[in-house]
């Protein structure tokens, strides 16, 4: 793999930094300050296949307030879930790009990872964690407000591309948006849903009666709650407070087909924090998982990307407080 870092507007390297032994970076407008760790195959924080290896943001503090944060017990960088903050993964039809196509022994795709191998299974795993064969070309540029993430994949198959993230602070604004591109510089077109898993931890108190999700819809689970939480029109509310062990796992219907269905706020009342999650593309699906120490709502999009074309989306958070309970 090939890492090459490129501060903006910041002497040399003390905005970069390499902290308990990860590469780190920080961002800052006045009103938040956001704390990344960054991409890289033998250093990195996060080196599991599941999640896209840019944007992971293991901090956010507003107003004194921490969003973001370790919400697990034990802590392996190749776990599949070691990961905090906003971060996203991609699936083609429940799989990685190309893994159909690949026999056992060659490789398929995990955009935002690389070129990862197919062992002998009988179906994809999205928990396990699969061997890199090659994790591309990681590009960060960063200045005071904004780090930018640049991932070029020569890829297997006729899959390849370049990605770009942009984590971008609003001036003098409580707002962070997440801007993407996909260009596809293959010869088959580019297939997949993506989803952010949004992991907030809020001052880390416990998910309970003091979390609450509103949707911009009336919403309907399609799982079994467990008497541990209910959807009450536009609202996903909890009756008890999660012990260790429980979690509530849902998919959440009820959306239409605009962009409009894609504004999701989440407040914690015991903490007095808020956030407003909004996307510019239509839901294609929204799953709803947590666990004592997370809530995480995850909206899926469609991405379709030609050969030669580039596709581009944005995520917006705005982060607000409430009075406390």
């Amino acid at each position: 793999m090939k890492t090459s870092f490129k501060l903006l507007a910041c002497a040399a390297a003390p905005a970069l930094c390499i902290a308990a032994g990860f590469p780190e970076a920080a961002i800052s407008n006045g009103a938040i300050e956001a704390k990344f760790h960054l991409p890289d195959a033998k250093i990195g924080y996060y080196q599991g296949t599941r999640f896209d290896w840019s944007g992971v943001i293991y901090s956010l503090r507003y107003q004194g307030h921490e969003y973001f944060g370790p919400w697990f017990e034990k802590y392996d960088p190749k776990t599949h879930d070691a990961i905090s903050g906003p971060v996203e993964e991609y699936r083609t039809a429940g799989a990685g790009l190309g893994y159909e196509e690949a026999r056992p022994g060659e490789g398929f795709i995990r955009i935002g990872v690389g070129v990862v191998r197919k062992p002998e299974e009988a179906g994809y795993r999205n928990f396990n964690t699969y061997e890199i064969i090659d994790s591309g070309k990681w590009t960060v540029r960063k200045g005071p407000d904004w780090i930018e993430f640049v991932h070029e994949l020569a890829g297997v198959n006729g899959y390849a591309y370049e990605y770009r993230k942009t984590v971008r602070l609003a001036k003098d604004k409580p707002v962070m948006t997440l801007e993407h591109s996909l260009r596809n510089t293959g010869r088959k077109t580019i297939e997949t849903a993506m989803y952010n898993h949004n992991f907030f931890v809020m001052d880390g108190q416990p998910t309970g009666p003091d979390s609450i999700v509103k949707l911009p819809f009336e919403g309907r689970a399609t799982k079994d709650l467990k008497d541990l939480a209910e959807v009450r029109g536009d609202r996903l509310v909890y009756l008890k407070e999660l012990e260790k062990g429980q979690s509530v796992f849902t998919e959440i219907g009820g959306f239409g087909d605009t962009a409009r269905d894609y504004d999701f706020r989440l407040e914690n009342r015991k903490a007095g924090t808020g956030v407003r999650i909004t996307g510019d593309r239509p839901l294609a699906k929204l799953v709803y998982w947590s666990i004592r120490t997370t809530f995480c709502p995850e909206p899926y999009i469609n991405l379709s990307v030609e050969p030669g074309k580039e596709t581009k989306w944005t995520i917006g958070y705005e982060f607000y407080t409430v009075p406390k309970s």
